[in-house]
């Protein structure tokens, strides 16, 4: 679990984060969505540790990350695993070699061991024959897919992805979604995902913090998001009329 409490960050005179409290809970696949200039990767960069908060506090498993000493704090990273809005796979090696990246830098695995593991993984992800692949050679959603594997490979408590589904089609970014919910509750990881995907809010969100100016406006499920009256939620989430008829429909049906 993490937990967020009172968390402000600033940058200049520019005050990014103003007082989120939360918490992410182990197994459940969580949601942080709002509009570009909400303080999502901020709050995202803060939770990886990336970004110190001056005010409040961020705790794994009850351990305050600001109270941590260095080797305490790289012990924690390593039990981390990101998923860039990019994939920011390492061109000059294979796929192989890039899933395998993580073991070679927080463990002391023989290099039989991290093939090995990293075998398993692209098995887990569908990817058994594109070890031997460059990124160059590989689509947009086989890119994401080889990144969610790096992200496991060292069994992560926790998994943060930035945008998995951007510059993807519909149909592929449900496949992402799919994969992302399916091992986050097969290895019971706390997962946080960035997204202004309303669709993966539908499909995956156990959990969706909304944010709104560096102000946590709203969380709840996807089963809740269709019931509230918070204006700030529901400008965001119907800006589209597919999810107006939607809403609708749900009210409806409740009637």
């Amino acid at each position: 679990m993490i937990e967020v409490n009172n968390v402000h960050k600033s940058f200049g005179d520019a005050h990014i984060l103003k007082g989120i409290s939360t918490t992410f809970e182990k197994g459940k696949t969580s949601l942080v969505i709002g509009q570009s200039g909400s303080g999502k990767t901020v709050f995202l960069k803060c939770l990886l540790g990336l970004f110190q908060p001056e005010e409040g506090s961020i705790s794994y498993n009850g351990k305050i990350y600001s109270e941590l000493d260095a080797d305490e704090k790289r012990n924690l990273r390593s039990e981390m695993g990101m998923v860039f809005q990019g994939s920011a796979l390492f061109d000059s090696m294979t796929i192989l070699e890039n899933v395998m990246f993580p073991l070679r830098m927080f463990t002391k695995q023989s290099k039989s061991e991290m093939q090995d593991r990293a075998d398993f993984v692209l098995k887990r992800v569908n990817l058994a024959d594109a070890h031997n692949k460059m990124p160059s050679e590989a689509s947009g959603g086989m890119q994401k897919r080889v990144a969610i594997a790096r992200a496991i490979v060292n069994k992560p408590k926790y998994l943060f992805c930035d945008e998995p589904n951007s510059g993807l089609d519909p149909k592929t970014a449900i496949v992402i979604d799919d994969l992302i919910h399916e091992i986050t509750d097969e290895y019971n990881i706390t997962t946080i995902i960035n997204s202004h995907d309303m669709n993966s809010v539908m499909q995956i969100g156990e959990k969706i913090v909304f944010l709104k100016d560096g102000l946590k406006a709203w969380e709840g499920s996807k089963e809740t998001i269709f019931k509230t009256d918070n204006e700030v939620v529901t400008d965001f989430v119907y800006s589209s009329e597919l999810f107006k008829k939607v809403r609708q429909m749900y009210l409806e049906e409740r009637q």
